[in-house]
């Protein structure tokens, strides 16, 4: 099965089930994923050996929804987060 499938599959099943977002794929789905992991305050090192990152940077994209983890670092609480 090749991406394109997958990606025309997820997109199927999440339009099925009535979840408006405006582009449904499989990547939805990882970023819910990672969302939630985030959410349950997981560190983004974690996170990115989770979902095949090869470089911290391709993790960091990620940082722009973890406000509340963003928000605990800049106030000096949140090295463990990074």
């Amino acid at each position: 099965m090749g991406s394109a499938a997958v990606v025309c599959r997820a997109a199927h099943f999440i339009r099925k089930a009535g979840i408006s977002v405006p582009r449904a794929g499989s990547h939805v789905l990882r970023h819910s994923c990672v969302q939630r992991l985030l959410n349950a305050n997981f560190p983004l090192k974690l996170i990115g050996d989770y979902v095949g990152h090869r470089s911290a940077s391709s993790t960091q994209i990620y940082g722009k929804i973890a406000v509340e983890q963003l928000r605990e670092v800049a106030l000096g609480n949140g090295e463990d987060v990074l």
